[in-house]
């Protein structure tokens, strides 16, 4: 069974992906390697969150009040003005202080700039919280069953892309030392950058 990650990004291939790359001024194809960088990160950077308690049960409440999937039925109105979903609200809680260096890492491997970044990961926030919603409602999820999902879906798509996800797991734990991070990125950007 697809993961809601893959599920999401499945969706996003369906025409979404050429909309979001023209809103960011970015082509399909690079959007979609872009996509398949940053869903799985906010899905990490989620889990990491949920993995306690207190921050399980503020992502469950969140989630119950504002996202509760609907966003996904209503991609083509949603794309033409995702400012109204609060992208940067949901990012200051996912990444927090992270998000300088998450963007940072984005930009050197995915060939958008630091603007397209900043866009695409608001664009992208607000449709993982709705396909995380749409999860919690179907199944009646608590905050332990979310806190589980999360931790589940953040091993499957490691164990699909092992390489791509220790990068990107590697961002959400840094702390913004450019040497150290800048390293990473080296080491990082054959991972990214050889797809042509």
């Amino acid at each position: 069974m697809d993961t809601f990650t893959q599920q999401l990004l499945q969706q996003l291939a369906q025409g979404a992906a050429s909309q979001i790359g023209q809103k960011i001024g970015a082509d399909e194809q690079t959007t979609n390697s872009a996509l398949s960088a940053a869903i799985p990160l906010l899905v990490s950077a989620l889990a990491k969150n949920a993995s306690e308690p207190v921050g399980a049960q503020a992502l469950h409440q969140a989630v119950a009040n504002d996202h509760d999937g609907s966003i996904l039925d209503n991609m083509e109105s949603f794309l033409g003005s995702p400012e109204a979903a609060n992208g940067a609200g949901i990012l200051k809680h996912v990444l927090g202080g992270q998000q300088p260096v998450v963007t940072k890492g984005l930009t050197k491997n995915t060939g958008l700039n630091s603007n397209q970044v900043g866009q695409l990961l608001q664009i992208v926030a607000p449709l993982v919280m709705g396909m995380l919603g749409k999860q919690q409602k179907q199944a009646g999820l608590d905050a332990n069953d979310l806190s589980g999902l999360l931790s589940s879906e953040k091993l499957k798509v490691e164990e699909s892309n092992p390489d791509m996800m220790s990068t990107l797991n590697t961002l959400l734990d840094m702390n913004n030392d450019g040497s150290a991070l800048d390293d990473i990125l080296n080491l990082a950007g054959k991972l990214f950058g050889a797809k042509k």
